[in-house]
């Protein structure tokens, strides 16, 4: 895995067209997807999220995955014939070989399981397919910062990603805990039906106000709370943004945010629509806001959060500290006094924290439960974001 590493994260020399770098990379990812796809096939009810299970075209998928092993070994062969480091195309070849044996894409299920316990594989890789193909390009026209797809930290991030991807079954049922047990006791069919019946722009427009009231004040309390900072400090410690910076989130934190503000989204009676159509942007718009784009959006950036204003949330200047709270309207900000955007049009000079944090998934998520040696003041800790 190390020498997989080291010629994912080669010199810019060796990653340039006809190094076969490129080709190595594209057959990686694809094999990846391909075997991934495979396995999904063989172990539908362990590997797909159950709700998605009969919206699939299964002989489309077949045919998709078939077209995907084939571009996956003609790229390895590319670049096992271009790079003298055969690492990258060994390694997509061999995942091309298993998913091959595996059934490639004729496999059929394995066996039936009696369980609704699943593992959302297929949302991981949905996911890591329609914002890298989104963003990794836009990323590449429009950068703000001369850095790699494989930067520093990327493969924490990653692992972030496809973590929070595979347990989407547990953290949904945790977040929806909140909501669920308000409707069993609150008697509220009147306003769920009034609210339902509005239009549904309206309605969009309403939850994106109530969740970010919510976010806003959850987040403040984050960064202002010693011991839930130390869940917060976990998504502030990534010293780079890009696409993949959002993923990096404590899963205690994760629960906690998506459960309060699903409250009002769920509570009040919000139309499927509405609520379906707020998801997909807030799930493609927190991808944008830490995205690695130089673009300012001129004078949208007084309605509506972007990257510029919420780098600042992650930035290392003091001036960064405890500032930009709100996911969606920097108003919020400016009502509440937390407002910060340079008008010169500066951006942040780096990210991180300068507290203690440990490397690794499992490190970082110990971490709000470990005894440091040296006690800290609220005052210190909250001086650790961003100085």
């Amino acid at each position: 895995m190390s020498h997989l590493r080291t010629d994912l994260e080669a010199p810019p020399e060796n990653r340039r067209f006809g190094t076969g770098w490129i080709s190595g990379v594209l057959a990686l990812v694809l094999a990846v997807v391909g075997l991934g796809t495979v396995l999904c096939l063989r172990y539908p009810q362990l590997l797909t999220v159950a709700d998605a299970r009969g919206m699939y075209n299964v002989p489309l998928i077949r045919l998709a995955l078939h077209f995907v092993l084939i571009a996956a070994f003609l790229l390895g062969i590319v670049s096992l014939v271009l790079r003298k480091q055969k690492v990258l195309s060994f390694s997509a070849l061999g995942l091309v070989l298993a998913a091959a044996v595996l059934g490639g894409s004729r496999a059929t299920t394995r066996f039936e399981i009696e369980s609704d316990v699943y593992f959302g594989l297929d949302w991981f890789l949905l996911n890591l397919l329609l914002t890298g193909v989104i963003f990794i390009p836009i990323e590449r026209f429009l950068k703000r910062v001369d850095q790699p797809i494989f930067r520093i930290e990327w493969r924490e991030d990653l692992l972030y990603f496809f973590v929070s991807s595979l347990l989407v079954q547990a953290l949904t049922y945790l977040s929806m805990a909140p909501s669920l047990a308000i409707l069993r006791t609150a008697n509220l069919g009147g306003i769920r039906a009034a609210v339902a019946s509005q239009p549904l722009l309206l309605q969009f427009v309403e939850i994106m106000f109530l969740t970010d009231l919510v976010q806003y004040w959850l987040h403040r309390l984050f960064h202002r709370v010693s011991w839930l900072w130390k869940f917060h400090a976990v998504h502030h410690s990534a010293q780079a943004m890009d696409w993949l910076a959002g993923s990096r989130m404590h899963l205690l934190e994760i629960v906690v945010l998506r459960g309060c503000t699903l409250i009002p989204m769920y509570v009040l009676g919000f139309a499927e629509p509405a609520l379906y159509g707020y998801i997909f942007t807030v799930y493609l718009f927190s991808t944008l806001v830490h995205a690695n784009l130089r673009t300012g959006f001129g004078r949208l950036e007084r309605w509506l959060v972007t990257p510029r204003f919420h780098h600042w949330h992650h930035g290392i200047e003091p001036e960064a500290v405890d500032v930009n709270f709100a996911v969606h309207f920097p108003w919020l900000d400016r009502l509440f006094g937390t407002y910060h955007l340079p008008a010169d049009g500066r951006w942040p000079s780096g990210y991180g924290i300068t507290g203690e944090m440990p490397r690794g998934f499992l490190r970082q998520h110990l971490f709000p439960f470990v005894r440091r040696k040296a006690a800290q003041t609220d005052a210190e800790t909250q001086r650790q974001h961003g100085v």
